[in-house]
């Protein structure tokens, strides 16, 4: 495992959130086009850019479906019922409890998350983590939304399971369950389409935290606060809880996939949650300030979580 890579990862994407800070002081971008951003990318890039990890010039093996979404399952199940209720006991109720549920359960896994676990696994991997972020993808934009949004996050439950992202998720789990190799036409479209993603999320945190007089920018105690749970605390519980069900007979749990599962939940607040805030009018400064902590401190901590787990 080679850590100067993690943290030439994490560096590269940390310098474009700068690039979206200084944007937003020399006034590149305004709240306008942050806005619009962050439409395009929740109802096209993000969309293609899960799609296009299905598309590479070697199909995964379908066989690993079930198992990997297994473990997601699971992970997101335990990452949901804590994140409910951490923040009432951690003193963190208020209007800003949503945000602080939504920064202890999702992170920023496909932004981040897939180039760090290709530095540290391999390219084989990102099949392995585009599948446990399935559940991911499904409960960021189920329940992810409704912590924010509240009731305004878009009405039943059946209407955000047709959301772009989701409906992108869908048809990425096909492709790899009927092994369909795409035209060359179509997947250099999605990745290139998908490719805006990155970038123009980290562009938009960037110009968030912009908006944030400096002496604020990393936040009270609450964020403080939530930093060591989004980054240590909850994926190592995650990581534990699957070594106990590995000890239990008749249980066989692949160990690399529980790894890469921890990398990925491990990742540093999803930039998700600043666009939902944009988009259902919530003040955005408690998620851009845990965004930018989280970002900064992951540079250190995932190395860490690596070195625990693997």
């Amino acid at each position: 495992m080679d850590f100067n890579v993690i943290l030439m990862t994490m560096g590269t994407l940390f310098l474009i959130v700068i690039a979206g800070y200084a944007s937003g002081k020399t006034h590149l971008m305004n709240q306008a086009f942050s806005k619009g951003l962050s439409s395009l990318i929740i109802n096209l890039t993000c969309p293609s850019l899960i799609i296009a990890s299905t598309m590479g010039d070697t199909m995964p093996d379908r066989a690993l479906i079930l198992p990997l979404l297994g473990i997601g399952c699971v992970t997101y199940a335990v990452l949901l019922l804590l994140a409910r209720f951490l923040p009432k006991v951690l003193g963190m109720r208020g209007p800003d409890e949503g945000l602080y549920s939504f920064m202890m359960a999702f992170g920023n896994v496909g932004f981040i998350g897939y180039p760090v676990v290709d530095s540290i696994f391999g390219p084989e991997a990102v099949f392995y983590a585009s599948v446990l972020n399935v559940p991911n993808t499904i409960a960021v934009f189920i329940w992810g939304s409704q912590f924010i949004a509240g009731k305004e996050a878009g009405g039943s439950i059946w209407h955000r399971l047709h959301s772009p992202g989701l409906i992108g998720t869908y048809l990425s789990i096909l492709i790899v369950a009927f092994q369909w190799h795409s035209p060359l036409l179509i997947s250099k479209a999605c990745t290139l389409i998908g490719n805006i993603t990155v970038p123009g999320s980290l562009l938009i945190i960037g110009y968030s935290i912009s908006q944030i007089p400096l002496k604020h920018m990393t936040g009270g105690p609450k964020v403080f606060l939530m930093t060591p749970f989004r980054l240590l605390l909850l994926p190592l519980a995650v990581w534990g809880l699957f070594q106990l069900l590995d000890m239990i007979p008749g249980i066989t749990i692949n160990q690399t996939s529980v790894a890469i599962n921890t990398i990925i939940i491990a990742m540093p607040v999803a930039s998700f949650g600043t666009i939902f805030c944009l988009k259902y009018g919530r003040d955005e400064t408690v998620m851009a300030q845990g965004t930018f902590l989280t970002t900064l401190l992951a540079m250190l901590s995932i190395p860490l979580i690596a070195w625990m787990v693997l």
